[in-house]
């Protein structure tokens, strides 16, 4: 589901694995490239041509901020079939490109989430994307109604009301049934706190709306075609704009991807929990098992859990915390109390990174020494050590929910539960993880819990003007999808899927470890930026390998370290020279409580 890479190996391997082809600047008519045989596009349809070409081109006034970039704000229609009526403020930033000449157009991007801005992961821009992409676009990162900087959903009237609300909903997920009682009335309690206070902006947030935001700004920027990158959740925003201004793309790269089919679950899907369509957890499951199985071949050298049988030592953990939480007491954190959905959690968003395996390796190498109360002596303090240090970094990114008004989970649930048909009633959820659980061990429930609050009888606002398909128009220029294999939030399938929907299109697939592949390896990085620059597509086929494999030697040019998009850190430290290492993309990473809910 959704839901933030590094340089490499294969540079070599890059000319071989591309065919080549024309750029096809943002200004230019629209143009079909496809092997040099022409083929005939969809085109926007009247009503979508009718919604966003009669709202006037905005005057963007650009104003200097945060150091090295640019930022505006424009007012566009809450409501598109109401040209005239009310208005949201949507927030802009873009880092203009350094090679004004020779530029292309902007390359608009989102992050994913949903609820991850897309001004902050612009301004972080120049530490992700490569030199050349950075010389011949213009970085422009549109916030998504209702998240970043723009006008904010608030579904609460202040911020002690609001954690009441969420009282019951601040574990990783439920997993007795007191606490799967608690859950159930918190997401009630949020889902309606978000149908009435959180109105109207709770009810205009669908991705169709941003997608139709994208397009006027498309315009305001002088782009005649689209050219954009999207990450996780941003996959769907992409598809959208994709099927919906079909004969205004230049180029649309997805990375991480989401089956839009299953993500709106039309019909009779509609009364299947989004994580029965979607699957995340079977991904998550995957990684988890392959990850154990190469711990045993690499031996006990390169991984602790080798000394036995890794998945059965992982299930031993799952099983003792399941019959008793672990209780440590610290003279500064007091009483820490770590649980069975606390372990999940952590190992899930572990596995959202390259070094993932890290963790699934020495925290339950750490928990098996700690759950084990004949453990003594040096190991039982080092574990416990480093535990704690977990609590204390855990604990400190909870206080990030008292002041100000947080709305993260809200802006989550804005856009899945507006865009996206649930099941009725939320009490079903329990059943539902429960059933999750055993098809998908250990992650059905984390997975399957996050859509509580979308309950129809709950969230009961609605987007008359979402979209729900058709997801299989021919656009006027191809689109790149990108998937990884080993994925623990966009199940690769969901790439397949999308691809094959997709007439004119191309699948990527990698086997790199953690969230989206972009940055893993020079083949992926290499062939995305190619496709954003020039349009050249990889051949038919083309699977990437990742730079850091799971118990193997680390090449010295693996990138691993998600980059940093607080702006303010990022405009102390200013833009990054040209050649410097670049980071992974940002991506809406899962956190324990609260955040966990936050993950996609």
């Amino acid at each position: 589901m959704p839901r933030p890479i590094r340089n490499l190996a294969a540079a070599g391997l890059v000319g071989a694995l591309l065919a080549g082809a024309a750029v096809v600047p943002a200004s230019a008519a629209p143009t079909t490239i496809g092997g040099g045989i022409a083929t005939v596009s969809h085109r926007t349809s009247p009503l979508e041509r009718l919604r966003v070409d009669r709202v006037p081109t905005p005057k963007l006034d650009w104003y200097k901020c945060y150091d090295y970039a640019e930022c505006a704000t424009v007012d566009l229609p809450l409501d598109y079939d109401q040209p005239k009526g009310e208005t949201t403020e949507i927030a802009v930033l873009r880092v203009k490109a350094r090679d004004q000449k020779r530029k292309i157009g902007s390359l608009f991007v989102n992050p994913g989430g949903p609820g991850g801005s897309s001004t902050s992961f612009a301004l972080a821009a120049p530490y992700v994307f490569g030199d050349e992409v950075l010389d011949r676009f213009d970085i422009v990162g549109v916030d998504p109604r209702g998240v970043g900087a723009g006008e904010q959903l608030r579904c609460f009237r202040s911020v002690k009301e609001q954690t009441r609300a969420y009282e019951g909903a601040n574990v990783a997920f439920p997993y007795t049934k007191a606490e799967e009682k608690a859950y159930v009335a918190a997401a009630i309690r949020i889902g309606k706190g978000c149908s009435t206070t959180g109105k109207p902006l709770s009810g205009a947030m669908s991705t169709a709306e941003v997608a139709r935001d994208m397009d006027v700004l498309r315009r305001a920027v002088g782009d005649k075609l689209l050219s954009y990158v999207g990450f996780s959740y941003g996959s769907v925003l992409g598809q959208y704009y994709a099927n919906m201004f079909p004969d205004r793309v230049r180029a649309v790269a997805i990375d991480g991807v989401l089956d839009p089919t299953a993500w709106l679950g039309a019909g009779a899907a509609g009364n299947l929990g989004q994580e029965d369509r979607m699957r995340s957890a079977q991904g998550a499951y995957l990684a988890l098992r392959e990850i154990l199985k190469r711990c045993k071949t690499a031996g006990v050298d390169a991984c602790p859990l080798a000394s036995g049988d890794p998945a059965a030592l992982f299930e031993l953990v799952a099983k003792r915390l399941k019959a008793k939480p672990l209780v440590l007491e610290d003279p500064d954190l007091g009483e820490y109390t770590f649980t069975y959905a606390d372990f999940v959690a952590i190992i899930a968003g572990s596995l959202y990174g390259p070094y993932g395996y890290m963790d699934v390796a020495y925290l339950t190498e750490e928990l098996l020494v700690l759950t084990d109360p004949s453990a003594a002596g040096a190991a039982r303090t080092q574990a416990r050590t480093s535990l704690l240090q977990r609590a204390e970094r855990a604990r400190e990114e909870v206080r990030a929910y008292d002041f100000p008004y947080e709305n993260g989970l809200e802006t989550f649930l804005g856009v899945d539960c507006t865009d996206a048909n649930h099941p009725k009633d939320a009490a079903s959820w329990a059943a539902r993880a429960a059933k999750a659980d055993k098809r998908d061990p250990y992650f059905g429930r984390y997975w399957t819990w996050v859509t509580a609050p979308c309950a129809r009888d709950t969230w009961t606002v609605r987007d008359e003007d979402r979209f729900t398909g058709p997801f299989d128009r021919r656009t006027v220029n191809p689109v790149l999808v990108v998937g990884n294999y080993w994925d623990p939030a966009t199940n690769y399938r969901g790439a397949v899927a999308s691809a094959t929907l997709l007439p004119n299109s191309r699948l990527l697939s990698s086997d790199n470890w953690g969230h989206t592949a972009y940055g893993t390896s020079a083949c992926a990085t290499g062939a995305i930026d190619a496709y954003l620059l020039r349009l050249t597509l990889p051949k038919k086929g083309t699977v990437c390998h990742g730079d850091i494999q799971p118990f193997e030697e680390l090449p010295e040019s693996a990138a691993a370290v998600r980059v940093d998009t607080s702006k303010e850190d990022l405009a102390a430290k200013g833009a990054p020279r040209r050649g410097a290492p670049k980071q992974l993309p940002p991506v809406v990473v899962p956190m324990p409580g609260i955040g966990a809910l936050m993950a996609r």
